[in-house]
């Protein structure tokens, strides 16, 4: 067997401590020291090799699927989604899974949401008192939730509605800090012992929203009527190649998939996004001038097309990504990555944040800059935030539409501020990267954009 490539020293149990209270730290250290490819070994985790060269990421992404496994390495989200997730799916079976749930994201079905994520923006932001603070995440968490319960279910109120926005609330504010998401890594602390428990809270929780989305598809089975344009519909309504229907733990699995990671990931981003925006006034300048510009601030898909719009977008989801790695690769059989060969087995782990960071790639890559994305054009291998080959997120284009709608729907209605001028340092949050706090901020008056004129209304 090879020798893996950079092998830390430091002890396993230290960069375990390392990767869950200062994850950033813990690649950028690393990264200096060993350059585009070291070896991990973390306490609870198989040895990986770290990886942000784009020429590495391009050869692991477009080989063969069928020479790697993904799912595999995601065991660390079972507790979470089940064992029946698309994440947690390999070889056909995940090809298949794939295949079945990429219609509701792409295409017309895409643009049915547009007014959707426009209305729930306008209603959640109308409820802000003028010059009350609020944690901008807190709110960006309640948008994208009620988004992306009301495109899977089509509901809007009812009483299983209401039960879910808390329960799904409850399950995310478990990881919401590094000492909270701990348990995610240390087999130790995944104990029941009772409600009192972090594990055990979660748990509970969990089997909870489940018996709700068990409800909500027997209803639709009773009713006999699938005839909505929601997500759960034209799940419902799915059949493979041999006309078989996805079964009940197939469709909860995935449910619980879309929900947990359809709307806190995009709350993350909205929520840097805010805050970019607002620390460089320069960039909200930009914004606003051209989102006043546009010729038909009504049409959602207009809205989405604006260039410096898109680039604030992806700047944002350059110099944070949400996620600092994309899913692991593990080698079916010998591979050569780069030249070097590498033996079976070898887990590989593409660095997003690390890739973001090059400065040969992002002059400055510490500088918030939008128009980086308008002078060039990367790759999928030098610019990542939703993964890439047959891993890609299934949900990046409707995440990259409720960026966009709920920015512009926000920021053409009202005056905002940051609560507090200081820099936001970014921290883990489960198994991805947070804006320490929350973001503070508050709303200081009403907007009203007409003609090539922004009006400030200091009263509400």
């Amino acid at each position: 067997m090879n020798q893996l490539p950079n092998e830390l020293k430091t002890p396993a149990w230290l960069q375990l401590f390392q990767w869950i209270s200062d994850p950033l730290g813990y690649l950028e250290n690393n990264y200096q020291k060993y350059g585009d490819m070291f070896t991990a070994r973390i306490v609870g985790l198989s040895p990986f090799v770290m990886v942000s060269h784009p020429q590495a990421i391009q050869e692991i992404f477009t080989t063969n699927a069928q020479k790697f496994d993904a799912g595999r390495t995601n065991g660390i989200l079972t507790s979470f989604l089940g064992t029946e997730s698309i994440a947690i799916l390999d070889g056909s079976t995940h090809k298949r899974r794939r295949k079945l749930l990429m219609p509701p994201f792409h295409g017309e079905r895409l643009q049915t949401y547009g007014q959707l994520i426009c209305n729930i923006s306008q209603k959640i932001a109308s409820q802000w008192v003028q010059n009350k603070p609020f944690i901008m995440r807190q709110v960006m968490q309640d948008i994208t939730l009620e988004v992306i319960i009301q495109a899977i279910f089509g509901l809007s109120e009812g009483e299983r509605y209401q039960q879910l926005k808390p329960l799904l609330a409850e399950m995310l504010d478990s990881v919401s800090s590094p000492v909270r998401s701990s348990f995610l890594f240390l087999r130790f602390l995944q104990k029941d012992w009772g409600n009192w428990s972090p594990w055990g809270q979660m748990k509970r929780n969990r089997e909870k929203i489940y018996d709700l989305l068990q409800a909500e598809i027997d209803r639709r089975r009773r009713e006999g009527k699938l005839e909505g344009h929601d997500i759960l519909t034209l799940m419902l309504l799915a059949r493979d190649e041999m006309g078989n229907p996805m079964t009940d733990i197939e469709l909860k699995d995935e449910l619980m998939t879309l929900l947990f990671a359809g709307h806190e990931t995009t709350a993350t981003g909205l929520t840097w996004a805010f805050y970019w925006i607002h620390k460089l006034p320069e960039v909200k300048e930009k914004v606003l001038k051209e989102i006043e510009g546009c010729g038909d601030k009504e049409d959602p898909m207009k809205i989405a097309k604006l260039p410096y719009l898109t680039a604030v977008c992806q700047e944002t989801l350059r110099i944070y990504p949400v996620a600092m790695l994309t899913f692991g690769r593990v080698a079916k059989s010998p591979v050569e990555i780069m030249g070097q060969q590498f033996a079976t087995e070898t887990m590989f782990a593409p660095c997003i944040y690390l890739t973001h960071h090059r400065e040969d790639i992002y002059p400055n890559p510490k500088q918030f800059r939008p128009e980086r994305f308008l002078e060039r054009e990367y790759s999928p291998y030098e610019y990542l935030p939703f993964g890439g080959g047959t891993r890609l997120c299934i949900g990046y284009a409707l995440a990259q539409l409720e960026m966009k709608l709920v920015l512009a729907t926000i920021l053409s209605n009202y005056h905002l501020e940051l609560g507090d001028q200081k820099p936001i340092k970014p921290q883990r949050r489960g198994l991805t990267l947070a804006p320490g706090g929350g973001v503070k901020m508050m709303m200081t008056g009403k907007r009203i954009m007409k003609n090539s004129k922004v009006t400030e209304l200091v009263g509400t």
